[in-house]
C-alpha cells in the first residue's frame, strides 16, 4: 500500500468512528454522556482534517511534512494517575451511557488501531511517522472507550484493575 492508499484509507476509518461517537451523542440521554461522545467526535474529525491536509500536501509537494497532532484524550499515563481522582464522579455520572454504543464504538476503535498497525509495519519511514502517532491515539481512544464499558458492565474492572472478586 503506498501512503496516500494509506491516508485515504485512514480518513475512511476515521469518518466512520466519527460517525458512530456522532450517533452516540444523539443517543445518549446524560449530559455527561453527551459530552463525553461530543469530545470523542470533535478529535475524531480533528484527525479526518488533519489527514486530509496530509493527504492535500503529499499531492502537492510529495511528501509529507512533520507536525504534532494532538488528542483530547490523554495519554495512558495521564489517565492511570488522574483515574482516582475521578472514580466518584464516575459512579454518579456515567450511567445513562448505553452499552450498545460503546461497544460499537470500541469494535471500530480496535479495527483503526490494527489498521494503523499495519501501517506502522509496513510503510516507509515517511509514512510509518504518521501512523505511529495515530496508534498511540487510537490505543488511548480504545483504554477509554472500554474503561467506560467495564464501569456500566459492572465487570469488576476499572481502568483494567481488577476491583472486586466474587470469590
Amino acid at each position: 500500500m503506498t501512503i496516500e492508499e494509506a491516508i485515504k484509507t485512514a480518513i475512511e476509518f476515521e469518518v466512520r468512528i466519527r460517525d458512530i461517537y456522532r450517533e452516540a451523542t444523539a443517543a445518549v440521554d446524560d449530559e455527561v454522556g453527551k459530552h463525553i461522545f461530543e469530545t470523542l467526535c470533535n478529535d475524531e474529525q480533528h484527525h479526518i482534517d488533519y489527514l486530509q491536509h496530509k493527504l492535500r500536501q503529499l499531492q502537492d509537494i510529495g511528501t509529507i511534512v512533520p507536525e504534532r497532532l494532538d488528542s483530547v484524550v490523554p495519554s495512558q499515563d495521564v489517565v492511570n494517575r488522574e483515574a482516582e481522582k475521578i472514580k466518584s464522579l464516575v459512579a454518579k455520572d456515567f450511567l445513562g451511557i448505553r452499552r450498545q454504543m460503546l461497544s460499537r464504538a470500541l469494535k471500530m476503535e480496535i479495527e483503526t488501531s490494527a489498521f494503523y498497525q499495519e501501517m506502522v509495519n509496513e510503510l516507509p519511514a515517511e509514512g510509518r511517522a504518521l501512523f505511529e502517532r495515530f496508534l498511540e491515539i487510537e490505543n488511548n481512544h480504545i483504554k477509554a472507550v472500554q474503561f467506560e464499558l467495564d464501569y456500566l458492565s459492572k465487570t469488576g474492572y476499572w481502568f483494567d484493575i481488577k476491583e472486586f472478586d466474587m470469590e
